[in-house]
């Protein structure tokens, strides 16, 4: 059974929920940099000090799916389908949570505020590697191998990296799959080749 939702943790997460819409309404509307912690709270009806109880930096407002994030990647290896490999679950949740499709108009700002505003860039690169310990955890527990198993840590930094690349990409999805291949099959590229002029 589940434990019910006091009215003090209901109250909590609703003026989470209110403090972070307020946000990125905000943020969307006039610029990241143009917005004070200030004006959130104003819009929020609540004060700057219970802003910050609940969130320590302005970017943090932003971004509210850590624990998520993390549970996410560690089931993707965990849970996969029978016949899928590490590199397969992970290029496909990937692509699932960090390259959504354009269709959803409020994600596509959401996206669009993300890249210009270098800010969020660097503070969302920094939270999304902060999964690489948990992440290279499950996998050596998958493959049966010690924690510190350098081959794990190298795919799970290497498979969060993708995201990265994506965003400077023409074509996101194309970049993740290129990389995910890279990681499943190793450089396969031809030797190179000589007599082109150069010494």
């Amino acid at each position: 059974m589940t434990t019910p939702v006091g009215r003090r943790e209901r109250k909590k997460a609703a003026t989470r929920q209110a403090l972070a819409d307020a946000a990125l309404n905000l943020f969307i509307e006039r610029g990241y940099d143009a917005v004070t912690l200030h004006e959130i709270a104003e819009a929020a009806d609540v004060s700057t000090t219970t802003l910050l109880k609940h969130f320590p930096s302005k970017e943090a407002l932003v971004f509210d799916e850590e624990a998520d994030q993390e549970a996410g990647l560690v089931t993707a290896v965990r849970d996969r389908a029978p016949g899928t490999t590490i590199p397969q679950a992970l290029c496909a949740h990937v692509k699932r949570v960090r390259i959504r499709a354009d269709s959803d108009a409020r994600y596509a700002d959401f996206l669009y505020l993300v890249k210009t505003t270098p800010a969020l860039s660097d503070y969302a690169h920094r939270m999304w590697m902060r999964h690489q310990d948990a992440l290279a955890r499950a996998i050596a527990q998958d493959l049966g191998v010690t924690p510190d198993d350098p081959r794990s840590a190298a795919l799970a930094r290497f498979a969060l990296e993708t995201s990265a690349l994506a965003q400077r990409a023409d074509d996101p999805e194309r970049a993740v799959d290129a990389a995910f291949d890279l990681l499943e099959h190793g450089w396969s590229a031809p030797a190179p080749r000589f007599g082109d002029g150069r010494d």
